[in-house]
């Protein structure tokens, strides 16, 4: 994007990130540190967001670690091609929905062992290295091995972040011996340290997948299951692969949108665009009541299908292409009122409403460009940890459905729906625009928000991710919570009173909030020049660096 196609706009507080050899951008700035030294190093972007992630996992252990997922798009400058991995885990073999009936659980718990998946982290690592990286792994995890011994200072978001879940962790003796240095949660500028972590990834530098998943941090995981009351077995480990997945792509204003498909939930977003195309958005006044309603509308709409079809595609068909067809989507555009809020609609799962993700992209100087996400779902996941590991374990099972005829059903050995979702686009097959927003429920109605700044109003990627936001709660879920009053909209505080009073009089429940509008980042690729434009959520800790 050229400043000559911008409109004006008040100034950002920020300014927008200007490089032309590479960018980093995430949530930590030590962590973004980290991903520029690599790259200055001659690593790849792949090299590069590995190590950024390891830090991350150190810095800010309530959103993600080697005890969660990951997922990845993947620009290979030397092919001109997009790649989509799936990195996340499966449930475990020995455990079975009648167990959590025999135990008293409608639901599956959001906290504890009943909720554990296997960690896909690792194995994405080393899948995206072997054939994008450079580097050797050991060299990428040692700036975090570093770190986890010697001490970081925590930042003052992660610092609030980590202050909320002090009485959850409270609760297990582990996760408060790792995270609960002196019984409670590290202050602002407070050093903290965790050696366990750091142990733990130099075996997997001198392992590598083999000491995750077939040595000695499986048997220790397995020992520890077996002690808290878990199901994970050594075959769960032994067995994990991840996977190696096309991404799905919608057409949008001269743009090429990608998401990869589900279990992810990225093909809301395809969904959403697809429902907004013919609308004249940039007509509208930015964050107007006549245009957060239709976009409203259109989150409402997808998130019934997500609730319907979106599961792991090895045990159930998801009609992918039948979803983003034009005759359905013809029909899904007829079904806006747009005078009135639909209220005949399903009921979020506040499970899925505010999960904790880590986001980063990084571009480097030969044109590859990764799109990363990696989370352990709720803050510290399910707040269970092995105290000799350093991790929390995540709770990505607690998103599966335990009736038997649903698609997102509870079965051994199968993929929850999953939240987190990488965003990528390209315009006449060239990288454009990598960019993501965290947040569960939030993320693709923030990367939407985000999409629209930039390409319908024309914003840089810095302010893009600064205006304000709409959170919209009450659409129904994948695992089977129902509503039918429309839900509610959240609007951040300064969002003006026509737009507040133009939305309730279309009929829809307004709250103005502080948070839960997630966390983006994103970088901007301009092919003409190859010049890089970083933004970076202020709603989080994190920047953009670029040299």
């Amino acid at each position: 994007m050229s400043d000559s196609v911008m409109r004006t706009f008040s100034p950002s507080p920020r300014s927008v990130v200007r490089a032309s050899h590479g960018m980093v951008a995430s949530s930590q700035p030590l962590a973004v540190q980290t991903g520029l030294d690599v790259l200055k190093s001659g690593g790849s972007a792949v090299d590069a967001a590995i190590a950024v992630n390891a830090m991350l996992g150190l810095v800010e252990p309530m959103s993600c670690g080697i005890g969660g997922d990951v997922f990845a798009i993947v620009w290979d400058a030397k092919t001109q091609k997009l790649h989509g991995l799936n990195g996340s885990g499966r449930s475990p073999g020995n455990l079975s929905r009648q167990t959590f009936l025999d135990l008293g659980h409608p639901v599956i718990p959001s906290r504890g062992p009943l909720s554990w998946s296997v960690p896909g982290c690792v194995d994405g690592w080393f899948e995206l290295h072997e054939r994008f990286g450079r580097i050797p792994m050991r060299d990428l995890l040692q700036p975090t091995v570093d770190a986890a011994e010697a001490g970081f200072s925590v930042t003052p978001v992660i610092a609030r972040m980590w202050e909320a879940s002090a009485q959850q962790l409270a609760k297990n003796p582990g996760a408060a011996a790792v995270f609960l240095p002196r019984g409670c949660a590290p202050k602002r500028g407070e050093i903290f340290t965790n050696e366990p972590l750091g142990k733990t990834l130099a075996l997997i530098a001198q392992g590598g997948r083999e000491a995750f998943y077939r040595g000695p941090i499986a048997e220790s995981l397995v020992r520890f299951s077996k002690e808290a009351g878990g199901y994970f077995s050594l075959p769960d480990f032994s067995g994990h692969t991840s996977t190696w997945v096309d991404a799905v792509s919608v057409a949008f204003r001269g743009y090429d949108v990608w998401q990869l498909p589900p279990n992810t939930q990225g093909l809301a977003l395809l969904q959403m665009v697809r429902i907004l195309e013919p609308f004249d958005l940039a007509s509208m006044d930015h964050n107007s009541a006549q245009y957060l309603h239709l976009l409203i509308e259109a989150k409402k709409l997808a998130y019934e299908d997500r609730a319907r079809f979106y599961a792991d595609p090895a045990f159930y068909d998801v009609p992918v292409q039948a979803l983003l067809a034009d005759a359905y989507v013809a029909r899904q555009q007829s079904r806006i009122n747009l005078s009135q809020a639909a209220t005949e609609l399903e009921m979020d799962d506040p499970r899925a409403v505010r999960g904790d993700t880590v986001y980063l992209t990084v571009v480097d100087e030969e044109g590859n460009a990764v799109s990363f996400i990696q989370s352990i779902f709720n803050s510290f996941g399910s707040c269970v940890v092995p105290p000799d590991l350093g991790f929390a374990i995540q709770n990505r099972g607690s998103l599966f459905h335990l009736d038997p005829e649903h698609a997102n059903a509870f079965v051994p050995n199968k993929r929850p729906f999953h939240t987190i979702m990488p965003g990528f686009v390209t315009r006449g097959g060239v990288p454009a625009f990598s960019f993501g927003v965290m947040g569960g429920d939030m993320q693709p109605q923030g990367q939407l928000q985000v999409l629209l700044n930039l390409i319908e109003f024309g914003m840089d990627p810095q302010m893009a991710g600064e205006a304000l936001r709409f959170r919209h709660d009450g659409s129904s879920t994948p695992v089977g919570d129902h509503m039918t009053d429309g839900g509610i909209v959240h609007l951040e505080p300064g969002m003006s009173d026509a737009t507040i009073d133009g939305l309730r009089a279309r009929g829809h429940r307004v709250e103005t909030t502080k948070s839960g509008y997630g966390g983006y980042q994103g970088i901007w690729i301009d092919s003409r020049d190859g010049t890089l434009l970083g933004g970076s959520e202020p709603r989080k800790d994190g920047c953009a660096l670029g040299y």
